[in-house]
């Protein structure tokens, strides 16, 4: 049964995140995918290659990082089941559990508004610049602010509703799957070059994977958002799509509409201005404060998920 062990790996990542002992003992699987998608990238990514032959390269490599995945993970999971026997689904949820990210995104959060209220910015934005992929350096506070929610609200689906969602449909292979492929598509799919041809794979089967958990991420976002969620659904089902991604669009538009602020709008990358269009842009501009809202909201969505685990796992358990 995979519910009991879809709510007891939440449980283990809500009260501990992956600490930093246990990290630098052993790392954390996303780092070992890391390492192989950047390795393939290096060999199969070849500029003298068309674009069609990189393409093919970069569809080949995904499908081959997600086979090699999936049956790591079956094959794990069929050696812990045979030697551990009724106790397995508590060594399943351990394996599951750096799968979920609940309180790491919390803890990384933590310290942006930490630095905030020390009227602490250059702080701020080193911290902040730990979780955007966006240029920091420039930004003033309320810059801070905007890109620590935009990143709590896509990150919500990108590291708690969807793996927990392929946790549920697939165990631990569709768990780690997913993880395998929001990982590559955070290193390779990217719409510039080099990477352009290369990643589109990668990009297109995490919008696949994502197509369902962001929709859910989005409405779950809303119900924790209390007296705001009605104007979370009204900015979510009317701005969704002004997101360049087909999925991050829909939480981080329920977000902008529950806190009453402006999301996404004009970014530096690389020192280049990407015109981005504004989400919820009626909205007022983003501070401290919304932010500790932002993350209140965060949390008790996370409360929504692991409760609806556990009424997973208790239906699995007690119902015929």
């Amino acid at each position: 049964m995979i519910e009991p062990i879809a709510f007891a790996a939440m449980a283990l990542e809500g009260a501990l995140g992956w600490p930093g002992r246990l990290h630098g003992l052993i790392g954390h699987p996303v780092g070992f995918f890391a390492r192989v998608i950047s390795f393939c990238e290096r060999k199969l990514n070849r500029a003298e290659w068309s674009d069609m032959a990189r393409r093919i390269a970069g569809l080949g490599a995904m499908l081959g990082l997600i086979a090699a995945v999936v049956l790591a993970t079956m094959l794990a999971v069929w050696l812990v089941r045979g030697a551990a026997g009724d106790g397995a689904w508590l060594l399943l949820a351990v394996l599951a559990w750096p799968a979920l990210a609940a309180r790491s995104l919390d803890d990384h959060v933590r310290p942006v508004l930490a630095a905030l209220d020390a009227d602490d910015l250059a702080q701020a934005r080193r911290a902040v610049g730990m979780i955007v992929g966006r240029d920091t350096a420039g930004l003033d506070a309320a810059g801070v602010v905007r890109a620590a929610i935009e990143s709590l609200a896509e990150s919500f689906c990108d590291g708690v509703a969807a793996p927990l969602f392929w946790l549920l449909l697939g165990g631990l292979p569709g768990a780690w799957a997913y993880k395998s492929i929001n990982t590559a598509d955070s290193l390779i799919g990217h719409p510039e070059e080099p990477l352009r041809a290369y990643g589109w794979a990668a990009a297109r089967i995490d919008d696949l994977a994502n197509l369902l958990p962001a929709r859910l991420a989005g409405a779950v976002l809303c119900l924790a958002a209390g007296a705001g969620g009605l104007a979370g659904w009204r900015v979510m089902l009317r701005d969704h799509g002004r997101h360049a991604s087909p999925n991050a669009g829909w939480p981080e538009a329920a977000m902008a509409g529950a806190l009453g602020v402006r999301l996404a709008g004009p970014i530096l990358y690389d020192g280049v201005l990407a015109p981005k269009p504004w989400i919820g842009e009626e909205g007022r501009i983003a501070g401290a404060a919304d932010l500790r809202r932002a993350l209140a909201i965060y949390r008790r969505a996370c409360v929504l998920l692991a409760l609806g685990a556990f009424a997973a796992a208790w239906g699995a358990v007690w119902l015929p």
